[in-house]
């Protein structure tokens, strides 16, 4: 196979599981059922379930009524060979805004926690952090794929088969901590096939991005790589908010840091920018994360 032709594949799975089915049950909420990738841990990537529950949400919504913001709490590690159940509560709809809860079930019992909400396009005042202008392209830098043939197994099939295109700034953290121990990175990423042009779609394989590499600043301060003896990395909580629109398939660049951390948790906040520099979405995730020596 080529790795066109498994780049291809990769996103073809992510909008499979992303293409959520209705169920005919109802209570007074509205229920979706989805699939999980299969995942050398066999817990559900948590960048999945936050998509999942987003397109969930958003199936309650008419099209104009655009996803600004998401606060969201891993509960439970997810059982990636079983399905996911996901109610939507319609909390409010208003004249400009929507907002909704999400709660992603397996077992019985809920892995995930969503409140999202939702405005029409709106004109208003407007202003941008500016990206970073001393970054390198990200054709000058390798892919993680690169790394396949030197990290263990279960990590070499993480890279082979997931749907993204992430090139490090600074070096990926898989084997080795490169340069300085500092608690900022960036790094460039889009997914490995063109997706289709809907809106919703791209919005929802961003939230799916937004949870790959953000614990790294935390662990790049430390010196810490994903294959350090004893290593336990969880998200706790995932907050999103989406400033513009952009594409999912095109290069974004996500620039991280870590404003702290302490007693096993650990705080990454990130900014995600198309390539023109347009300010596409802001991302903050408290992580778990403990270390035997430490």
């Amino acid at each position: 196979m080529t790795a066109q032709n498994s780049a291809d594949r990769s996103v073809r799975n992510l909008l499979r599981v992303l293409d959520l089915d209705a169920s005919e049950a109802r209570t007074t909420e509205d229920i979706f059922t989805g699939i999980s990738h299969p995942m050398p841990t066999g817990r559900v990537y948590g960048g999945q379930v936050l998509a999942q529950s987003l397109v969930a949400a958003e199936r309650t919504l008419p099209e104009e009524r655009i996803a600004h913001s998401m606060h969201g709490y891993f509960l439970r590690p997810g059982d990636a060979t079983a399905g996911i159940t996901f109610a939507v509560d319609r909390i409010h709809d208003g004249r400009s805004f929507s907002t909704r809860r999400v709660q992603a079930y397996q077992g019985g019992v809920p892995i995930f926690s969503m409140i999202s909400s939702f405005q029409d396009e709106d004109p208003g005042v407007e202003h941008a952090q500016a990206m970073p202008d001393d970054v390198p392209a990200p054709e000058s830098l390798p892919s993680d794929d690169e790394l396949i043939g030197a990290v263990p197994t279960g990590t070499g099939r993480l890279l082979a088969e997931r749907s993204a295109d992430i090139r490090h700034v600074t070096g990926a953290l898989h084997l080795e901590v490169a340069g300085e121990r500092v608690p900022q990175q960036a790094v460039w990423m889009r997914m490995r096939s063109p997706l289709p042009d809907d809106p919703r779609l791209h919005r929802a394989a961003l939230a799916y991005l937004s949870d790959m590499t953000i614990q790294e600043s935390i662990l790049r301060r430390h010196g810490i790589t994903w294959q350090t003896p004893g290593l336990k990395v969880a998200s706790l909580d995932h907050a999103m908010w989406w400033h513009r629109f952009g594409r999912a398939d095109e290069w974004m660049l996500y620039v991280q840091h870590s404003p702290s951390a302490r007693g096993g948790r650990g705080l990454g906040q990130g900014r995600v920018y198309s390539r023109d520099g347009t300010l596409l979405a802001t991302v903050a995730q408290e992580i778990m994360v403990r270390v035997p020596e430490l």
